[in-house]
Protein backbone atom coordinates (compact mmCIF):
# COMPACT_ATOMS: atom_id res chain seq x y z
CA UNK A 1 0.00 0.00 0.00
CA UNK A 2 1.34 3.27 -0.98
CA UNK A 3 4.52 2.06 -1.94
CA UNK A 4 5.64 0.44 1.00
CA UNK A 5 8.14 -2.58 -0.07
CA UNK A 6 8.98 -6.02 2.23
CA UNK A 7 11.72 -5.34 3.78
CA UNK A 8 11.77 -1.81 3.89
CA UNK A 9 11.72 -0.37 8.18
CA UNK A 10 8.53 0.73 9.22
CA UNK A 11 9.91 4.62 9.75
CA UNK A 12 11.42 4.61 6.06
CA UNK A 13 8.82 4.67 3.54
CA UNK A 14 9.82 5.76 0.12
CA UNK A 15 11.61 8.45 1.80
CA UNK A 16 15.63 7.40 0.81
CA UNK A 17 13.83 6.72 -2.76
CA UNK A 18 12.08 10.28 -2.99
CA UNK A 19 12.60 12.56 -0.66
CA UNK A 20 9.95 14.63 0.62
CA UNK A 21 6.85 16.68 -1.04
CA UNK A 22 4.35 19.48 -0.52
CA UNK A 23 5.47 23.15 0.60
CA UNK A 24 6.14 21.06 4.47
CA UNK A 25 8.72 18.48 2.57
CA UNK A 26 5.72 15.85 3.74
CA UNK A 27 6.09 11.99 3.42
CA UNK A 28 4.61 8.65 4.80
CA UNK A 29 3.03 9.97 8.38
CA UNK A 30 4.36 8.61 11.30
CA UNK A 31 5.90 5.86 9.45
CA UNK A 32 2.18 4.56 8.94
CA UNK A 33 3.38 2.66 5.54
CA UNK A 34 5.08 0.35 7.40
CA UNK A 35 2.65 -0.14 10.03
CA UNK A 36 -0.31 -0.72 8.17
CA UNK A 37 1.31 -3.14 4.99
CA UNK A 38 -0.53 -6.22 6.87
CA UNK A 39 -3.52 -4.67 7.54
CA UNK A 40 -4.49 -3.05 4.62
CA UNK A 41 -3.08 -5.51 1.99
CA UNK A 42 -6.39 -7.37 3.08
CA UNK A 43 -6.77 -11.33 4.11
CA UNK A 44 -4.60 -13.70 3.17
CA UNK A 45 -5.75 -17.47 2.54
CA UNK A 46 -3.98 -20.40 2.86
CA UNK A 47 -2.65 -22.02 -0.95
CA UNK A 48 -5.27 -24.92 -0.15
CA UNK A 49 -8.02 -22.36 0.08
CA UNK A 50 -6.96 -20.32 -2.59
CA UNK A 51 -7.45 -23.70 -4.86
CA UNK A 52 -10.45 -24.84 -3.21
CA UNK A 53 -12.05 -21.28 -3.75
CA UNK A 54 -11.39 -21.31 -7.66
CA UNK A 55 -12.50 -24.57 -8.22
CA UNK A 56 -15.81 -23.82 -5.85
CA UNK A 57 -16.32 -20.35 -8.53
CA UNK A 58 -15.94 -22.13 -11.73
CA UNK A 59 -18.35 -24.87 -10.65
CA UNK A 60 -21.01 -22.21 -10.50
CA UNK A 61 -19.68 -20.58 -13.90
CA UNK A 62 -16.80 -20.32 -16.55
CA UNK A 63 -14.62 -17.23 -15.26
CA UNK A 64 -11.58 -14.85 -16.18
CA UNK A 65 -8.77 -14.82 -13.46
CA UNK A 66 -9.80 -11.08 -12.54
CA UNK A 67 -13.53 -11.93 -12.27
CA UNK A 68 -12.27 -14.47 -9.69
CA UNK A 69 -10.21 -12.16 -7.60
CA UNK A 70 -13.38 -9.89 -7.36
CA UNK A 71 -15.76 -12.65 -6.57
CA UNK A 72 -13.86 -13.76 -3.70
CA UNK A 73 -13.54 -10.44 -2.18
CA UNK A 74 -16.76 -9.42 -2.47
CA UNK A 75 -18.04 -12.84 -0.93
CA UNK A 76 -15.71 -12.12 1.84
CA UNK A 77 -17.07 -8.62 2.54
CA UNK A 78 -13.83 -7.77 1.35
CA UNK A 79 -11.96 -9.86 4.16
CA UNK A 80 -10.21 -11.86 1.48
CA UNK A 81 -8.31 -10.11 -1.18
CA UNK A 82 -6.31 -12.43 -3.42
CA UNK A 83 -3.58 -11.14 -5.79
CA UNK A 84 -3.14 -12.05 -9.27
CA UNK A 85 -0.14 -12.96 -7.95
CA UNK A 86 -1.56 -15.83 -6.16
CA UNK A 87 -4.67 -16.34 -8.59
CA UNK A 88 -3.51 -17.02 -11.53
CA UNK A 89 -0.43 -19.43 -10.79
CA UNK A 90 -3.19 -21.13 -8.75
CA UNK A 91 -4.83 -21.63 -12.15
CA UNK A 92 -1.89 -22.43 -13.91
CA UNK A 93 -1.64 -25.51 -11.56
CA UNK A 94 -5.10 -26.52 -11.74
CA UNK A 95 -4.81 -26.57 -15.51
CA UNK A 96 -1.46 -28.56 -15.26
CA UNK A 97 -3.73 -30.96 -12.70
CA UNK A 98 -6.17 -31.25 -15.11
CA UNK A 99 -9.06 -29.93 -13.50
CA UNK A 100 -9.39 -26.85 -15.26
CA UNK A 101 -9.06 -25.89 -19.05
CA UNK A 102 -8.51 -22.47 -20.23
CA UNK A 103 -10.42 -21.09 -23.35
CA UNK A 104 -9.92 -17.41 -25.43
CA UNK A 105 -12.86 -15.53 -25.27
CA UNK A 106 -13.05 -11.46 -26.20
CA UNK A 107 -9.16 -11.54 -25.79
CA UNK A 108 -9.46 -13.08 -22.07
CA UNK A 109 -8.33 -16.35 -21.12
CA UNK A 110 -11.66 -18.00 -19.17
CA UNK A 111 -11.37 -21.09 -17.17
CA UNK A 112 -13.84 -23.78 -16.53
CA UNK A 113 -14.07 -27.04 -14.57
CA UNK A 114 -13.28 -30.11 -16.57
CA UNK A 115 -14.76 -33.18 -15.32
CA UNK A 116 -12.00 -34.21 -12.91
CA UNK A 117 -12.45 -30.26 -11.71
CA UNK A 118 -16.15 -30.97 -11.21
CA UNK A 119 -15.38 -34.52 -9.10
CA UNK A 120 -12.83 -32.38 -6.83
CA UNK A 121 -15.60 -29.71 -6.12
CA UNK A 122 -18.28 -32.66 -5.25
CA UNK A 123 -15.77 -33.78 -2.65
CA UNK A 124 -15.66 -30.51 -0.66
CA UNK A 125 -19.71 -29.91 -1.24
CA UNK A 126 -19.94 -29.80 2.96
CA UNK A 127 -17.74 -27.75 3.22
CA UNK A 128 -17.84 -24.36 3.97
CA UNK A 129 -17.20 -22.09 0.74
CA UNK A 130 -13.36 -20.38 1.73
CA UNK A 131 -14.68 -16.93 1.49
CA UNK A 132 -16.98 -17.48 3.93
CA UNK A 133 -14.51 -18.58 6.46
CA UNK A 134 -12.40 -15.87 5.33
CA UNK A 135 -15.14 -13.65 5.67
CA UNK A 136 -16.08 -15.07 9.80
CA UNK A 137 -12.64 -14.47 10.69
CA UNK A 138 -12.83 -10.61 9.33
CA UNK A 139 -14.41 -9.43 12.66
CA UNK A 140 -15.53 -6.29 11.13
CA UNK A 141 -11.45 -5.31 10.65
CA UNK A 142 -12.53 -4.98 6.59
CA UNK A 143 -15.15 -1.77 7.53
CA UNK A 144 -11.80 -0.58 9.51
CA UNK A 145 -9.22 -1.56 6.38
CA UNK A 146 -11.95 0.86 4.53
CA UNK A 147 -11.44 3.47 6.85
CA UNK A 148 -7.66 3.66 6.85
CA UNK A 149 -7.64 3.51 3.41
CA UNK A 150 -10.22 6.30 2.47
CA UNK A 151 -8.60 8.75 5.55
CA UNK A 152 -4.80 8.31 3.67
CA UNK A 153 -5.27 10.63 0.79
CA UNK A 154 -6.89 13.25 2.81
CA UNK A 155 -3.76 13.29 4.78
CA UNK A 156 -1.51 13.26 2.01
CA UNK A 157 -3.40 16.09 0.15
CA UNK A 158 -2.93 18.31 3.34
CA UNK A 159 0.34 17.27 3.43
CA UNK A 160 1.12 17.76 -0.02
CA UNK A 161 -1.19 21.46 -0.79
CA UNK A 162 -2.07 22.48 2.75
CA UNK A 163 -0.99 25.79 4.36
CA UNK A 164 1.10 25.66 7.67
CA UNK A 165 -2.41 26.29 9.52
CA UNK A 166 -4.12 23.47 7.90
CA UNK A 167 -1.86 21.03 8.72
CA UNK A 168 -1.41 22.29 11.96
CA UNK A 169 -5.19 21.67 12.41
CA UNK A 170 -4.99 18.20 10.53
CA UNK A 171 -2.20 17.02 13.37
CA UNK A 172 -4.64 17.79 16.01
CA UNK A 173 -7.01 16.28 14.26
CA UNK A 174 -5.54 12.69 13.97
CA UNK A 175 -3.89 12.99 17.73
CA UNK A 176 -7.10 13.50 18.75
CA UNK A 177 -8.29 10.45 16.97
CA UNK A 178 -5.72 8.04 18.25
CA UNK A 179 -6.68 9.13 21.60
CA UNK A 180 -9.71 8.28 20.62
CA UNK A 181 -8.65 4.92 19.37
CA UNK A 182 -6.78 3.98 21.93
CA UNK A 183 -9.85 4.52 24.45
CA UNK A 184 -11.35 2.51 22.45
CA UNK A 185 -8.94 -0.46 23.22
CA UNK A 186 -9.03 0.83 26.99
CA UNK A 187 -12.95 0.47 27.28
CA UNK A 188 -14.14 -3.03 28.89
Amino acid sequence: MYGYHHGESCDSGVRGRHGGFGPHGFKYPFGIAGHLHGFAGGGRARRGDVRSAILRLLAEQPMHGYQIIQELSSRSGGAWNPSAGSIYPALQLLADEGLVTAEETAGKRVFSLTDAGKAAVAETADQAAPWEEAAQGDSGVGGLREAAGRLMPAIFQIGKAGSKEQVTAAIDVLNDARKKLYAILAEE
